[in-house]
């Protein structure tokens, strides 16, 4: 078997000596570069997507009931991560992480551009191509961060904790460039934005390239060319026949957004079921492996139900900030869409703490079942707080005060840094051997299955009143979370590698 020169620089480990960004490799800056300006496009995108659709069209808004306005908004996402699934694998077997991550980046971009023509089509274009982008270039940059570091470097974790605060830095600055466009130009001037953003993560990844650990080779467990050819080729061909098949059903009137949107909720519920179903019964399962997975599936549903709740922050909770919220602090007046700011300012803010909190309590901090119910019992406080403020009105013209939204924003915030810092350690630790390359796959079908549930929920939102929708979502993720405590001791006694 040959071996080409791509082959002999994937085989050698990273550079042990390259400390150049914050005694990380430069190749770091080169991936959190990326990641800021992905987060900026497509978060600052979703702040005002949502206003978007439900503003009235002689506003240049789609004219969409609040409902849903935030159930599309919903599906959207649902498409996201379950194309996600896919990505991981293309970038696997065909395509190689660096070309993934590239041309996930082009369709992102072009998928912006695309929304900054002021016309629906384009719109839903854009929408379709930024899903497919995101799908291709979010699973595999965290894999490309890892392949900076030798198994044994100790930098590793800091690592990861300088690349997660770039996520949270362009989670932060995006809503507040698009959304402030959105409110003084146009929502295409928002999309502009989104697409600039995009276009510079873009270059500097590029420019940067050299800097990455096997940026040359093709995928790591590529197909031989005989299969990898009939791959490439049914890919293409069923991309061309479901749009195809979608565009026909769509001019004939039978496939509505109503039902587009079911029918993703429906993928994203049978998807989890089947994959959980073919590891439980996979031969290369062992007895013990799958008696992890039992509690793991405990932990997937607490993610749903946390991630229900979180992805929220840029639906209904900007449509309530939109309506309903004061826009101004200390007498400065600010886009509605800017209250999503606060989401990744306060994860920025909190991620050093809770980690120096976990350091110091070493041996004593909580068990990760209970990091992770914790924080889908802070997901459902945000939620419940929503109660107060929107209580005791007869009309639906009140405006609350700012702090009330940035107070849930908080606790939503913290819930996150809990939730997903110990759901993704425990995600790699439960999965049993033969699938522990597709473990973040299935991470990701716990937040396509939140958003398919979420995209049918939201529905109501608008149809009853906001003390309801807010107090019902809100007290059964509290009541989910106190399951899982109570759940605890068989937790601990199941999950036995993870404390």
């Amino acid at each position: 078997m040959s071996h080409t020169a791509a082959d002999t620089e994937a085989a050698q480990p990273p550079p042990g000596d390259d400390h150049a960004f914050f005694g990380q490799p430069r190749g770091l800056m080169t991936l959190s570069g990326l990641e800021v300006w992905e987060r900026f496009s497509f978060l600052g995108m979703q702040a005002i997507l949502v206003l978007y659709f439900a503003d009235a069209v002689s506003n240049g808004g789609m004219g969409m009931e609040a409902g849903t306005a935030a159930s599309v908004s919903a599906a959207y996402g649902t498409l996201v991560y379950l194309v996600s699934v896919a990505g991981g694998w293309l970038a696997d077997r065909i395509l190689g992480s660096y070309r993934a991550v590239l041309y996930g980046g082009i369709l992102i971009a072009i998928g912006h551009y695309s929304m900054a023509v002021p016309t629906d089509a384009m719109t839903w274009v854009g929408l379709g191509l930024i899903s497919a982008g995101t799908g291709l270039l979010k699973p595999n940059v965290a894999t490309m961060v890892g392949k900076l570091y030798r198994t044994d470097d100790e930098r590793r974790d800091a690592g990861f904790a300088l690349y997660y605060m770039g996520i949270n830095i362009g989670a932060f600055l995006g809503p507040l460039i698009t959304g402030w466009l959105g409110d003084h130009a146009s929502w295409h001037w928002g999309f502009s934005a989104a697409a600039f953003g995009m276009t510079l993560g873009l270059i500097q990844y590029v420019l940067g390239r050299r800097h990455l650990a096997g940026r040359k080779n093709t995928a790591e467990f590529a197909l031989a060319p005989g299969p990898m050819r009939r791959a490439v080729r049914l890919i293409v061909i069923g991309v061309v026949v479901v749009a195809a098949v979608a565009t026909a059903l769509a001019l004939a009137g039978w496939l509505t957004m109503d039902r587009f949107v079911d029918l993703l909720t429906l993928i994203s519920v049978i998807a989890p079921v089947v994959y959980f179903a073919v590891m439980f019964r996979s031969p290369r399962v062992t007895a013990e492996e799958r008696g992890r997975l039992r509690p793991y599936v405990v932990l997937f549903l607490a993610s749903v139900v946390f991630n229900f709740i979180l992805f929220q922050a840029y639906s209904t909770m900007m449509l309530l900030a939109s309506t309903n919220a004061r826009t101004e602090i200390f007498g400065f007046h600010f886009p509605a869409s800017w209250y999503a700011s606060a989401l990744g300012a306060f994860e920025v803010a909190l991620a050093p703490v809770v980690a120096a909190v976990w350091a110091k309590m070493g041996p004593r901090q909580p068990h990760a079942s209970n990091k992770i119910a914790i924080g889908v019992i802070l997901g459902g406080l945000s939620f419940l707080l929503m109660v107060l403020p929107t209580s005791g009105h007869a009309d639906d013209t009140y405006k609350m005060a700012a702090w009330w939204i940035v107070g849930s924003y908080l606790l939503l915030g913290l819930g996150d840094i809990l939730l997903e810092t110990s759901g993704m350690s425990a995600t790699t630790k439960l999965a049993p051997r033969a699938f522990a390359s597709q473990t973040m796959a299935l991470w990701f079908l716990s937040l396509a299955l939140a958003n398919g549930i979420q995209a049918q929920i939201v529905k109501l939102y608008g149809e009853v009143s906001n003390p309801a929708y807010f107090g019902v979502n809100g007290a059964i993720a509290v009541a989910a979370g106190v399951a899982v405590i109570a759940a605890a001791p068989w937790l601990r006694r199941t999950m036995h590698p993870v404390h």
